[in-house]
């Protein structure tokens, strides 16, 4: 799985200062142009890994974000979609991982060759930690390089 730095997309690092004073992560954040219209598509998470995403969390983030971005790009001839990582997001960057500590995830390991499921306990750009329970009960901590990842998902509970 390979990492792209999420400020090196244009425009996260000044919406990720917006989300994250909301007490979100941006995830993703998409601009394109079709026609005279700018499209925006944007996923957010919650900060806090005990919290879920709801209608107004979407709602609030998005009429902070919209003024901003339509600033940023000089235009208000504007689409914006604003949404939550869903209950089984597939991790698209690794660069992701960091925004999901806490939360369960799984990831496809060609080194296992099968889905590991654990607790993100940290990531940075090179791997990402899970505590895995294994079939006894007991627990461990595991580390994946990324190089070795295939897959990964956010799992919502």
């Amino acid at each position: 799985m390979e990492y792209i730095a999420l400020d090196s997309f244009p425009h996260y690092a000044e919406c990720e200062k917006i989300t994250s004073e909301l007490g979100f992560h941006l995830v993703e954040l998409k601009i394109s142009k079709s026609g005279k219209t700018t499209k925006i598509y944007a996923v957010i998470s919650a900060a806090d890994p005990e919290k879920t995403i709801g209608v107004n969390d979407c709602s609030l983030v998005h009429h902070a974000l919209l003024p901003k971005l339509e600033e940023i790009l000089g235009t208000d001839d504007t689409y914006m979609e604003l949404t939550s990582p869903g209950t089984e997001r597939n991790i698209k960057n690794a660069a992701e991982f960091t925004l999901f500590k806490g939360r369960q995830i799984r990831v496809w390991s060609r080194a296992v060759t099968e889905w590991v499921e654990g607790k993100l306990v940290s990531a940075d750009s090179e791997k990402a930690v899970l505590k895995v329970v294994n079939k006894d009960g007991s627990e461990e901590e595991k580390t994946f390089p990324f190089e070795d990842i295939a897959k990964a998902k956010f799992i919502h509970l």
